[in-house]
């Protein structure tokens, strides 16, 4: 067994690759959305489109998956080492690389047909509201990521993983019984085959209304005991208790609603350095995705920062409710090792890129909780 000093060295190594990485891909993703309008090649593709086309509501579909292709045709060695070569390098993958690949095909076929419903509602409303077409999508895509969330655990989950009703008796009714204490009406508890993928464990409350359900991942099922499972979902519902997920939603709402006013206020100028001649032209959809990605890098640090102290809430609560002071700092120590996380983050990497408190805050926090 590897001594504690070398698996923090091992998950700061892994998590420092990590951030690099990240970094990376976001520039990476600048330079290629601006080369794409700034070289013209965008306006090319939409008038070859446009000229190839029998009918012109096969322009927005041909586009985005033309531009999708080249995308991924681009940032495959990227991702590649992001999502298969360095889980396999620090053990924490399982996944061979065709079922990889098969996933990756998977996941760009969803994406393409998100990116085709948003998109084509954005031309819709563009063409039909005018002057109020950026709170007008705004509302739509609020909408839509509801519908997705509702959607996701019976439509978009199964097609990466397989799961089945949690077949532990015991450790469910016990689940259920957290559920009812806390004021949470769930459908049932699944237990989900991570292990096919990864060694990395997770637990999930997903869903909205009716298709709400616990998601236990297998590696982490048969590797902690009931203590720490239970606290690990009073963490889970905790969020729901405190309405975490309406503030969220609150917040993304706030975020996507001044993304597409900046978009509103602002893209005459940048259509004009990129020769564009409206948001209605199909060669300009790079620009918008451009004004997303780097609106996007601008509000993380602020919307991770609200994470966290929802995160430190959902925490107290739970220690609260179930007073399992130990099995969480147990959790902690076992989920930190199994999924190297980066214990001790740099200020800026942890203000940046944290969404969670670090698992030594975590800890810290609970041994100065009076229970």
């Amino acid at each position: 067994m590897s001594s504690p000093l070398k698996a923090q060295n091992r998950s700061k190594v892994y998590s420092n690759f990590k951030y690099a990485l990240a970094i990376i891909d976001i520039i990476y993703l600048v330079v290629l959305l601006i080369a794409f309008l700034g070289s013209g090649l965008s306006s090319r593709l939409a008038v070859w489109i446009n000229s190839a086309s029998t009918s012109r509501f096969l322009t927005v579909p041909l586009y985005i998956l033309a531009a999708s292709a080249l995308y991924y045709i681009l940032s495959f060695p990227l991702n590649y080492c992001r999502s298969y070569q360095l889980e396999h390098k620090f053990a924490l993958s399982t996944q061979k690389l065709n079922d990889w690949f098969f996933d990756q095909l998977k996941g760009g076929l969803i994406s393409y047909v998100i990116s085709l419903i948003l998109a084509g509602a954005f031309y819709f409303i563009l063409d039909k509201f005018s002057g109020i077409w950026w709170l007008v999508i705004s509302i739509f895509w609020i909408i839509f990521s509801l519908v997705l969330a509702k959607l996701t655990p019976i439509l978009i989950i199964p097609l990466f993983f397989k799961y089945k009703k949690l077949d532990d008796e015991v450790l469910r009714e016990r689940i259920l019984k957290l559920a009812d204490k806390m004021k949470v009406k769930i459908l049932d508890v699944f237990e989900i085959d991570f292990s096919k993928k990864t060694l990395k464990a997770n637990a999930a409350f997903v869903g909205v209304g009716k298709t709400r359900r616990v998601l236990l991942a297998d590696t982490l099922k048969n590797k902690y005991t009931h203590d720490e499972i239970e606290v690990i979902l009073a963490h889970e519902f905790a969020h729901y208790k405190l309405k975490h997920l309406i503030k969220l939603l609150l917040v993304n709402s706030v975020v996507i609603i001044a993304a597409f006013y900046l978009i509103f206020i602002s893209s005459t100028a940048a259509l004009k350095i990129f020769n564009l001649s409206g948001l209605s032209d199909i060669a300009a959809l790079p620009l918008v995705v451009l004004y997303f990605v780097l609106f996007g890098v601008i509000t993380q640090p602020v919307e991770a920062f609200f994470s966290r102290v929802m995160e430190k809430e959902a925490d107290k609560l739970a220690l609260k409710i179930t007073g399992l002071k130990a099995a969480f700092i147990s959790t902690m120590d076992k989920l930190g090792e199994q999924n190297l996380a980066d214990r001790k983050p740099h200020p800026l990497i942890k203000f940046y890129f944290f969404d969670h408190p670090p698992i030594d805050e975590r800890i810290d926090m609970v041994k100065e909780e009076k229970i």
